[in-house]
């Protein structure tokens, strides 16, 4: 039995190996018969579609169809049957995550995509059955060997090259190949290496010592796999020189082995070598044909040189084709299972050591690792590691119920070892012998069974690059070490895991934050809600009437009303609305309710209990003495009351602008009515506080309609919205016998209803408007002041109080622009709401005249002041004229002096002329000498020098 039949015989008992499967144990390697058999049932089975389809439905597991969807959808390639068969994630899930932007129309030059399919376990996949995923030696029947050996050379030649041109399977074109090169060069048997490697590289084979007889399939199942270094053997050196080999005698070759000779009882006599290249000349693989068969055992000659080398030239570009095409099914099976790692992300996010558990499990059945581990670390203090995962192996179950919970937390330093290298640096390490590198701490395997070998450590970023944890996978299962496709799928699983990492903790984060809000939330309502001993109290007080407190009348003033009164007054007009008597309204949880709406407002100026008591009798009055009850229904009249008393809970004394002016929290938690939906939530918070909630009893589509009710009458106090919806209800109200059966209209109805309640302030007797526009006023000056000083802002006319003699004058527009119109309206609707109108105009002409007496005060100020400014200006005038006078007579008087100086100076002249003249003339006379000339010249000088005036008189 030759050396590469025997090979096969022993691999065909290996478990799962081809069809030559024996369930009850190994086949004997000297039992053709039985091989015989198993030949015979499989050609039954081939003509006996039908059974095999039954019997397959009715006996297969899910493992088998599993397994028969990857064989089928990866076009049978070896490497990636093999991973996937070891691999105990779930690998036929998902479809392909794009590595880079694509339109449908690049698509569409490859044809007609795969649709979506599912698994057997339901999940989605792109990847499924197709025409050209099956292999080629399926499709059409190769040529037998004697009829090949009957064509001349050149049709042998054509033949094999078309032979291999359509196979794009790697494993099953090296068979061809060397099955072609045995008959084209007659030799015994022949062995085919592929260039191997990303760092250094190798020589790598499965398929040697394939002979014209050996099987495809039990060839492609051997699992061990030959590896040569380049430039070691014959087959090395071919691979690293490029340089075809032919040896005569392999035994007088320094580079040939006899081992496997002696081990298979073989006699290798001549080998013939030969690079494969690719299109650009780069050595792919090495070809060899040992033993050329021929009557004398001759050598490979030079014309099998020549045949070999033009079989090869076409077989380097077939299996660079084939490479391509492999390896582009092992980037649609990578992206598979990131985008399956995707799913398992996006699907839990709820809890960190469950997402993790599960990544690991799929990062370990992929990479084939034996322990994987993930360290966070801790947000707090950024030096720690605060949880550890550590997944083995042995721990791995395959049954999806990851429910392995237990999370160590050793907390120690960043900085230390591997994990804290990585962690510290962000840097990617592989570490083919960890014992070698100072960084590791043999001390973790002591006491272990474990031994660490090979070691791959990646950072966890977020999306923001920031480290928050390290992966470690330690010991490939095969005992190799990492490769960089290790590392790049790796890293694609640290990414993945960084984001599911973040967002998980992110989620949790925002669960704390929600059970956080939750706990402050029934703080807050345990502090919100009034005591019960004061709503015991207020129960047994006795309400007196409404006449008593004036309710019914538009004029209603609370002035001469305590809190204590209001309060009565507020159960007084809920009595006779019947409402705590129709909706079965618990009284003592009705008098709590009302005393924790009057805590819940604000000691502001004007937007307190007063103001919402005061709307709230307003309405009552509109609802009683206008009439309003025989429109609206007993579910409106509820939520107009409770909506006019709730309507500014907590009003913090500034408008919507202030709040988006100076972002506050309420203005990011709303868009629009800001403070209008604020005063919504607290009424709701206190309606659903036990204790307060006084729509206990009402049935569920009742408590639904209110609440709607509710919250459109709270929003309706937003004179935004006002604006908004205004111009409908006064068309409709021009028109004859309004449809007040129409719930549009009704909406319309009840919210211009809230709007004229909450402006009703200007419809009181004047003394009354005049003290509640103080108020107001002083309210909005306060949020001025606050403007200037927060905002650096001058606030408008209305807010500032360096302005307030405007206040009539912003009054009367006031009431042009909003209060009018709606009182004018709904007086259409009711007649007995005409009061309202009639003080909103009397007000209006009180503010009027205010605002022309203003003006008069303003205009005689003026002119005072312009008097004032002309008796400054003639005064000034005056003073300038004086001053000028004064400066004539100054420069007059400056004239006469300079005269008068030119006037002597011209004397002084004419007295030393007749000086000089008479001393000479007395000098010539006398005949004296030259000093007594000196003496006297000198002192006539000095005396008209000291007494100028005197001299020239006296010389006169």
């Amino acid at each position: 039995m030759s050396r590469g039949t025997s090979y096969a015989v022993n691999r065909m008992s290996t478990s799962g190996a081809g069809v030559y499967q024996h369930h009850g144990g190994g086949v004997d390697n000297d039992d053709d018969d039985l091989r015989q058999e198993y030949d015979t049932m499989e050609r039954w089975l081939d003509e006996h579609p039908e059974f095999v389809h039954d019997y397959f439905a009715r006996k297969a597991r899910k493992s088998m169809v599993d397994g028969w969807l990857i064989a089928h959808a990866l076009s049978g390639a070896d490497n990636l049957s093999t991973s996937s068969a070891s691999s105990n994630s779930r690998t036929s899930s998902g479809a392909n995550t794009p590595v880079r932007k694509i339109s449908a129309q690049e698509f569409e030059r490859g044809g007609i995509l795969n649709p979506i399919i599912s698994t057997v376990d339901g999940l989605p996949t792109f990847l499924g059955p197709s025409a050209s995923s099956t292999p080629t030696q399926a499709k059409c029947r190769r040529r037998s060997k004697s009829e090949l050996k009957a064509l001349d050379e050149k049709e042998l030649m054509h033949e094999l090259v078309m032979d291999i041109c359509n196979d794009l399977d790697v494993t099953s074109l090296c068979f061809k190949i060397l099955q072609n090169l045995c008959i084209l060069l007659n030799a015994d048997r022949c062995s085919l290496f592929l260039v191997k490697g990303t760092g250094e590289k190798y020589l790598a084979s499965k398929l040697f010592d394939v002979t014209c007889d050996s099987e495809f399939e039990t060839v492609s199942d051997r699992e061990d796999e030959i590896r040569i270094p380049l430039g070691t053997g014959i087959a090395g050196y071919v691979a690293k020189m490029g340089e075809v080999v032919n040896i005569p005698d392999a035994y007088q070759d320094p580079r040939f082995n006899n081992e496997i000779d002696l081990r298979m009882s073989y006699k290798t006599r001549s080998i013939l070598g030969m690079p494969i290249k690719d299109s650009e000349g780069e050595v792919i693989g090495v070809a060899q044909a040992i033993n050329k068969i021929s009557v004398k055992d001759e050598p490979f000659d030079e014309h099998d040189e020549k045949v070999f080398a033009s079989y090869l030239a076409f077989c380097g570009i077939g299996l660079k084709n084939a490479q391509l095409y492999e390896r582009s099914l092992l980037e649609n099976r990578r992206n598979q299972v990131l985008l399956d790692l995707a799913r398992v992300i996006f699907e839990e996010q709820s809890n960190v050591a469950y997402l993790i558990h599960k990544i690991m499990m799929h990062t370990q059945s992929l990479l084939q690792c034996e322990r994987c581990q993930v360290l966070l670390v801790e947000d707090a203090s950024k030096a720690l590691f605060s949880q550890v995962y550590d997944l083995q192996a042995s721990d791995f179950d395959n049954d999806d119920s990851y429910n392995r919970e237990g999370v160590n937390e050793p907390r120690f330093p960043l900085n230390i070892g591997i994990t804290g290298y990585v962690a510290a640096t962000g840097e990617i390490l592989n570490i083919p012998d960890a014992y070698a590198d100072p960084r590791f701490d043999p001390e973790v395997d002591k006491g272990t069974d474990f031994h660490t070998r090979a070691i791959l450590c990646m950072p966890i970023k977020n999306v923001n690059g920031k480290v928050i944890g390290v992966s470690q996978l330690v010991n490939k299962i095969d005992g190799t070490t990492f490769n960089k496709n290790d590392e790049n799928l790796f890293e694609a699983f640290a990414i993945f895991c960084g984001m599911g990492i973040s967002n998980t903790q992110m989620y949790e984060t925002a669960v704390r934050a929600v059970a956080k809000q939750r706990v402050a939330l029934e703080v807050m309502s345990y502090h919100a809600i009034a005591p019960e001993e004061d709503a015991l109290k207020l129960k047994k007080v006795s309400i007196p009437s409404s006449q008593h407190f004036n309710l019914l009348d538009y004029k209603f003033c609370d002035f001469n009303l305590d809190d204590d009164n209001t309060l009565k007054a507020t159960i007084r007009m809920f009595l006779d609305l019947d409402l705590i008597e129709n909706f079965k309204i618990d009284y003592e949880i009705f008098c709590r309710w009302m005393l924790s709406v009057k805590k819940n407002y604000r000691n502001v100026t004007y937007h307190n209990w007063r103001h919402a008591f005061n709307v709230t009798q307003t309405m009552f009055c509109m609802l009683k003495t206008g009439q309003m009850n025989n429109i609206l229904t007993d579910v409106e009249r509820l939520a107009l009351m409770v909506g006019c008393l709730s309507h500014d809970l907590d009003h913090r004394g500034t408008n919507n602008q202030f709040q988006h002016k100076t972002m506050s929290p309420i203005a990011e938690l709303y868009g629009t009515s800001t403070m209008e939906h604020h005063h919504f939530d607290q009424c709701i918070m206190i309606l659903s506080t036990k204790g307060s909630d006084i729509f206990r009893n009402l049935s569920q589509e009742a408590y639904e309609q209110v609440i709607v009710l509710l919250e459109s009458a709270i929003l309706a106090t937003d004179l935004a919205l006002y604006f908004r919806y205004r111009g409908q209800f006064f068309q409709l109200v021009k028109g004859d016998n309004p449809d007040w059966t129409n719930d549009d209209n009704r909406n319309l109805l009840r919210s211009m209803m809230m709007t004229a309640s909450d402006v009703a302030a200007i419809t009181k007797p004047w003394e009354i408007q005049r003290k509640v526009a103080s108020l107001v006023a002083s309210e909005f000056f306060e949020q001025g002041d606050l403007e200037k000083e927060k905002l650096k802002v001058k606030p408008i006319a209305m807010m500032d109080r360096e302005q307030i003699d405007k206040l009539p004058d912003l009054q009367v527009g006031f009431i042009d622009d909003i209060c009018m119109p709606v009182y004018e309206a709904i007086s259409r609707v009711s007649p007995r709401l005409s009061p309202l109108l009639e003080g909103c105009q009397q007000n209006r002409s009180n503010w009027l005249m205010e605002s022309r007496a203003v003006n008069k005060r303003l205009d005689e100020k003026k002119v005072e002041n312009t008097d004032k400014d002309k008796d400054e200006d003639k005064e000034k005038n005056e003073e300038e004229g004086k001053e000028k006078a004064n400066e004539d007579v100054g420069k007059e008087k400056e004239k006469e002096e300079e005269e008068e100086m030119e006037l002597e100076e011209d004397e002084d002249t004419v007295v030393e002329n007749v000086n000089v003249s008479y001393i000479s003339a007395e000098s010539h006379k006398s005949g004296r000498g030259s000093a007594g000339a000196r003496d006297g010249c000198s002192s006539s000088y000095s005396e008209v020098d000291a007494k100028p005036k005197m001299s020239a008189s006296d010389n006169t």
